[in-house]
């Protein structure tokens, strides 16, 4: 660890890569592959930030996750037992999070899935395709449309309303949107494969189904914490949701110039009911335009990292410079209220990485240490950890693949710790 005592002087360029924080010691369970997510935190962050803080003496009885996203801090907290709370704006996110979160009857649960899988057998398909959504028409054939509306029928007559039970068949169901659509397996971008034939709704959700109960019952054997877990949806810069204080902050916000998760999660929102315009999901994410914002009066709030990186866009792109000046002053509030939620001697540990855009450097992680000073927090260290030993070409394509070609979007494949000690 490196302590960043003048951050204007600091390069992170510099620092080099901790073994620390590459891998964890034993293989991730497999609670954390129930449901595909985009830029999964690893799980053994949360374990190595709980060594650091016993190594620096620091006593962890709770622990708060401010962009929980799948829930991977969630389930390592409840393992560790130590008490834990999260938030997230995304309800995909938080229904995920909510169900790695909890353990489950196995026999309940076979019944249950017995029950449904007979539902779906059992009578003829109403065809109800030409009343659904046109994005749904976009993405499923009239066939599978019927197939899916029927299953999620069935888990909705079968399993009791707001139970935990639903909750899990849900997230199953939500896994096989993507296999069973058309939608361009492992693209980052929502788009359309021409020639994917897509799976079978019932040999998807079955094999689904099995995995979710393998993982369960790994749970139950590895695990014997019972610490509680709140988990709620909602914005961690929203006034009206009520933070408690924690002892640790663990979390990885989102990137300035990621792609829209609202997208990248447009069937799960679409198939739950969750909207029927997942574009309206957008606000109110840390960095979205797509909410109340008046550059030309609050750009000046930005600290003088912030302003530096967004004078070098604004003459070439404006409104590219409008978007990371919005993500820097809302992770200005972050670092500020992670500050207010803190108990006394507090940690919080944020992982975040760097990247580009035509040139400019986008500095997030000098940015959030300037910010985790001008908020109060009395010391912020650094050190690196590689993203991935996998990511061997630096760029991106306009499909959002990895490619060797300069002409794309480089991507950075290493990322940083950021310790702010209160």
């Amino acid at each position: 660890m490196q302590h960043v005592k003048e951050v204007s002087k600091f390069n992170f360029e510099d620092v080099p890569v901790d073994p620390f924080w590459n891998v964890g010691n034993e293989v991730e369970m497999k609670i954390h592959r129930i449901h595909a997510y985009p830029a999964k935190f690893p799980a053994f962050i949360t374990t190595k930030a709980l060594e650091y803080a016993h190594k620096n003496k620091k006593e962890i009885n709770s622990i708060a996750d401010i962009f929980c996203g799948c829930g991977t801090t969630a389930f390592e907290a409840r393992r560790n037992n130590i008490q834990y709370w999260g938030c997230d704006i995304n309800p995909v996110a938080t229904l995920i999070a909510k169900v790695k979160s909890k353990t489950f009857n196995e026999e309940r649960l076979n019944d249950y899935f017995k029950k449904i899988t007979n539902y779906c057998q059992q009578g003829d398909f109403l065809d109800e395709y030409d009343t659904a959504t046109e994005r749904l028409k976009y993405w499923y054939s009239r066939d599978q449309y019927n197939k899916l509306l029927k299953l999620k029928n069935g888990i909705e007559e079968i399993t009791p309303r707001k139970s935990l039970y639903r909750d899990f068949f849900i997230c199953a169901f939500s896994n096989i949107l993507k296999s069973t659509s058309r939608w361009l397996t492992k693209s980052i971008k929502p788009q359309v494969d021409p020639k994917k034939e897509p799976n079978d709704v019932l040999i998807s959700f079955k094999k689904q189904f099995l995995f979710m109960v393998m993982a369960n019952n790994e749970v139950l054997k590895k695990s014997s914490g019972h610490a509680e877990s709140k988990i709620i949806t909602g914005s961690f810069l929203d006034k009206e949701t009520r933070k408690p204080k924690v002892d640790m902050i663990i979390t990885s916000p989102p990137y300035v110039t990621s792609y829209e998760y609202a997208d990248l999660h447009q069937l799960s929102t679409l198939w739950l009911d969750i909207t029927d315009d997942f574009r309206s999901l957008r606000e109110g994410t840390i960095g979205s335009l797509y909410h109340d914002y008046n550059f030309n009066k609050e750009w000046s709030k930005l600290n003088d990292t912030g302003l530096k990186i967004v004078s070098l866009l604004l003459d070439q792109h404006k409104s590219k410079a409008k978007n990371v000046a919005k993500y820097f002053l809302d992770m200005q509030k972050v670092a500020q209220n992670s500050y207010n939620m803190l108990n006394n001697a507090g940690m919080a540990f944020f992982v975040i990485g760097n990247t580009e855009y035509k040139g400019v450097r986008i500095d997030n992680a000098k940015h959030l240490s300037e910010s985790l000073y001008l908020s109060g927090f009395e010391r912020v260290l650094t050190t690196k950890r590689k993203i991935s030993n996998k990511i061997l070409t630096p760029y991106r394509d306009e499909t959002g693949k990895f490619s060797t070609d300069s002409s794309g979007r480089k991507v950075y494949s290493e990322e940083f710790i950021i310790i702010g000690i209160k």
